[in-house]
């Protein structure tokens, strides 16, 4: 296989895969939306936590919270738990590091905030503390999977959301999580400023 073909090939297995994930998600993502939503509205907070690419999504959705997506307007509460390199360092070196989450969502987590989980495998041990410790304050998860939700299918309970992307591929299910992460940020703002006027 010549690489055009190839690269052909990972385009046409991204949009398969999306396409697949919106049947399957669309309606979590508009909950989430709404979750978030009331969250902000009535000053809780986001807190987003996850490994690898993962971590760099929760940063990718913190930054657009904070700053801004695609609109003008005021900042929105939402911290990557995956930034801070002293905390995670002491953490990690202290405790371990499956603790580097759940220690600091128990110290900052307030009761109505959200917890905002992302592992591809579902599997990641400090995620899955972090979601025990989000319980134990009082928050809601919402957690961001694939490869059929793994542990973290049975580690969620009550109020939690459960986007589970339908696909086996890391790459694959990593995009759809970027997409994702946009449609939320994009439900936040229309929820917020009302739908823009192309006129």
């Amino acid at each position: 296989m010549d690489l055009i073909t190839r690269i052909t090939h990972q385009f046409d297995e991204s949009i398969k895969a999306k396409q697949a994930a919106t049947e399957e998600m669309a309606g979590g993502i508009a909950t989430a939306v709404e979750a978030m939503v009331a969250t902000l509205t009535n000053g809780g907070k986001i807190l987003a936590c996850g490994n690898g690419g993962s971590a760099g999504d929760c940063q990718h959705f913190a930054a657009e919270l904070v700053g801004r997506f695609e609109r003008e307007r005021p900042g929105l509460a939402a911290i990557a738990l995956t930034t801070d390199s002293s905390a995670l360092t002491a953490i990690g070196n202290d405790y371990s590091f499956n603790e580097v989450f759940s220690k600091q969502v128990q110290a900052i987590g307030q009761p109505g905030d959200i917890l905002l989980a992302i592992s591809t495998s579902g599997n990641s041990k400090n995620v899955l503390l972090a979601i025990e410790a989000a319980h134990q304050r009082e928050m809601t998860v919402i957690a961001l999977t694939g490869k059929g939700g793994g542990l973290m299918t049975q580690a969620l309970q009550g109020d939690d959301i459960h986007l589970c992307v339908p696909h086996q591929r890391t790459a694959r299910i990593q995009e759809v999580h970027l997409l994702t992460i946009h449609c939320l940020c994009d439900g936040i703002d229309v929820c917020l400023l009302g739908e823009e006027d192309h006129a």
